[in-house]
């Protein structure tokens, strides 16, 4: 079979970098999908950009001593780092490394050429190693934790753009990957667009109901939507969203 790592649209886009992946998480579990956060997975640094774009898969099996040396590793065939010039402009990279931190699943020059490459960020469920140098670049990237140690100690790359697992979420080829402050999501393909839709419209049903709520509103009349409290929304927003009141102030 085979996949495509092609751009998504930019509207779809332009949703996604707007919404939480908590949003993203409950869209799809409307529609019976359980299992696409990528759980112990967490940012570099909270103040990282959000991350949004079909996923360009890396699979990761244990090393054997006699392939996994540093003078294979420095060869032009390695996977591990032909994949960092494969990786197309917008994608993800997503690097299954088998939950292990043994070894890094990638360093600090290789996110510098990814940023300079045009791709939009890192997910592992293993981790990386000069993290603060990973960081300077500001490309996002997500992992389980650092791992310092060079990547031939206990990996071996053995596979570019197939089915992965990644922090036990399935990840297929241009499936859709949404990061933001907390963690991870993974969107099948088919449905990034219409998820981008349900998501950014719960996004700002939100930030409304925030409003009410800090206005005295019970959590009971506004959240999660009630048919009274949705009503009044929809014609907020035909209103033109105005400008609630301020807030009342104790002298």
């Amino acid at each position: 079979m085979s996949y495509t790592t092609e751009p998504i649209s930019d509207i779809t886009r332009e949703r996604l970098m707007k919404v939480g992946t908590a949003n993203v998480t409950n869209a799809l579990l409307k529609r019976g999908f359980r299992n696409v956060y990528l759980l112990g997975l967490a940012p570099l640094t909270p103040e990282q950009g959000q991350l949004v774009g079909p996923a360009y898969t890396l699979r990761f099996m244990p090393a054997r001593e006699d392939l996994d040396t540093m003078a294979n590793y420095g060869k032009r065939d390695n996977l591990h780092r032909v994949a960092i010039e494969q990786c197309p402009q917008g994608a993800v990279l997503v690097i299954d490394a088998m939950g292990s931190t043994k070894a890094a699943a990638m360093g600090d020059m290789m996110a510098l050429r990814l940023k300079h490459r045009g791709v939009q960020g890192v997910v592992t469920d293993g981790g990386y190693r000069d993290a603060p140098a990973i960081q300077a670049t500001g490309l996002p990237c997500y992992q389980k934790q650092s791992a310092p140690p060079a990547t031939a100690i206990a990996m071996h790359p053995i596979e570019l753009n197939g089915p992965v697992g990644c922090a036990g979420v399935p990840v297929y080829p241009g499936d859709v990957i949404v990061g933001d402050g907390e963690g991870v999501v993974c969107i099948p393909r088919h449905l990034a667009d219409e998820i981008a839709i349900e998501a950014l419209d719960a996004f700002e049903y939100e930030a409304y109901a925030a409003q009410l709520i800090e206005r005295g509103t019970s959590i009971l009349d506004c959240f999660p939507a009630t048919p009274e409290s949705r009503a009044a929304y929809d014609q907020w927003v035909a209103a033109g969203r105005p400008a609630f009141p301020p807030l009342e102030t104790t002298p």
